[in-house]
């Protein structure tokens, strides 16, 4: 059954011409990905997620730390991007095709936007598919099979981690400067599938509501937003995002 979205929603969705959408845990949830914070499987089960994503972590004992990432990435291997995901990617592409400004912000390390389609993309927390040095100065592609893992860097010998933001990591200046001032010069933000308690990420869609922008969230669940948001849509964001596109671009 299609969504029915209210007027007012569908007619700022087309007069908008600076367009930010913010997605969060729940649109990779919908791909069959768990939440950070549930409970791990198999070898993994009596672990924390917080115990093994710190640099004091990867540190005190490497080799875990490199594994349970592998393991993680082998898990995200499986899946596929789904019509959130899809949605997104199809606005993005007619909004430039138009000459409209649009830009992703994520929140999720999984890269399904970009398997999906979305260029325009700011990744705050990183990407589990990119490998970086310890020290964050080369990136790497691929690296000789070791027996005793994580490999090492070609360029500086150091050890290689998963390009992540860790806990206790800041994260990358240039994203975030970009995210907020996309935030901060829009006229519709798009609030999808986040808690919006995990700063600085939850700070944005009221950045953009505080400038005047209408602000959109799309989750099932209430959330600190939920009272200041101009709209809210109790859905997963695979059955309202194929709406909104329909509805921003078929107007």
């Amino acid at each position: 059954m299609a969504l029915d979205l209210p007027p007012d929603l569908v007619s700022a969705l087309r007069a908008a011409r600076r367009v930010v959408a913010s997605t969060g845990a729940g649109v990779s949830a919908e791909s069959g990905i768990s939440t950070f914070r549930d409970a791990q499987t198999g070898l993994w089960a009596k672990y924390r997620p917080e115990d093994l994503a710190t640099p004091q972590a990867f540190l005190r004992n490497p080799r875990m730390v490199w594994e349970w990432y592998e393991w993680r990435r082998s898990v995200v291997a499986t899946v596929e991007p789904n019509p959130g995901h899809h949605a997104l990617a199809r606005i993005e592409a007619a909004r430039s095709a138009a000459g409209l400004d649009f830009l992703l912000v994520t929140q999720n390390v999984d890269g399904l936007h970009a398997k999906a389609g979305s260029r325009n993309l700011v990744e705050l927390h990183g990407n589990i598919r990119r490998t970086i040095c310890f020290d964050r100065r080369h990136p790497a592609e691929s690296w000789p099979a070791t027996d005793d893992p994580p490999p090492l860097c070609a360029e500086c010998g150091a050890m290689l981690r998963p390009d992540v933001v860790w806990f206790g990591e800041t994260l990358p200046p240039a994203a975030l400067r970009r995210a907020q001032q996309a935030a901060a010069e829009c006229d519709l933000f798009l609030s999808i599938g986040t808690s919006t308690l995990v700063q600085p990420a939850a700070e944005l869609p009221f950045i953009a509501g505080s400038n005047g922008a209408t602000v959109v969230e799309i989750n099932p669940d209430a959330t600190p937003l939920s009272r200041l948001a101009d709209f809210v849509l109790r859905e997963k964001a695979g059955i309202a995002l194929p709406a909104l596109a329909d509805a921003m671009l078929d107007g």
